[in-house]
């Protein structure tokens, strides 16, 4: 089992910045891959982007592409989503998730379908 917790959520201006946090427990490992998405009001699930295993790959939305940074620290269990140039359409409930060890399958990572387990949520409201 795996438990996420998203954190750093809130209400910022246009153009502001937000870090966001996932932090993973229980059975972690190096090959888990971490996927980040969200969900406006009355809105599909959007793909935000992933960091797969350590040293792999990174791949973003095409919506995020140039303005949203994805990290990890592994000592800490946790990955990062660093959101710059927010926009208001960036207004959406963030939810971080882990597929456990990612590396050994062929996945479309952009599908919701491909993840083991789902944080709770964060709430990011950008105001125009």
């Amino acid at each position: 089992q795996v438990q996420l917790v998203e954190s750093g959520g809130g209400l910022v201006q246009a153009g502001g910045s937000l870090r966001l946090s996932c932090a993973a427990s229980g059975r972690t490992g190096s090959s888990d891959a971490t996927g980040w998405f969200r969900q406006a009001p009355g809105k599909v699930r959007e793909f935000v982007g992933v960091i797969t295993w350590s040293g792999g790959p990174i791949y973003y939305g095409d919506s995020v592409k140039g303005r949203f940074t994805i990290s990890r620290d592994n000592a800490k269990n946790t990955v990062y989503l660093q959101m710059n140039s927010l926009k208001p359409e960036d207004t959406a409930v963030y939810y971080c998730a882990t597929k456990v060890n990612a590396a050994l399958f062929s996945l479309n990572y952009a599908l919701d379908s491909s993840y083991d387990y789902w944080g709770q949520g964060t709430q990011v409201t950008i105001s125009s």
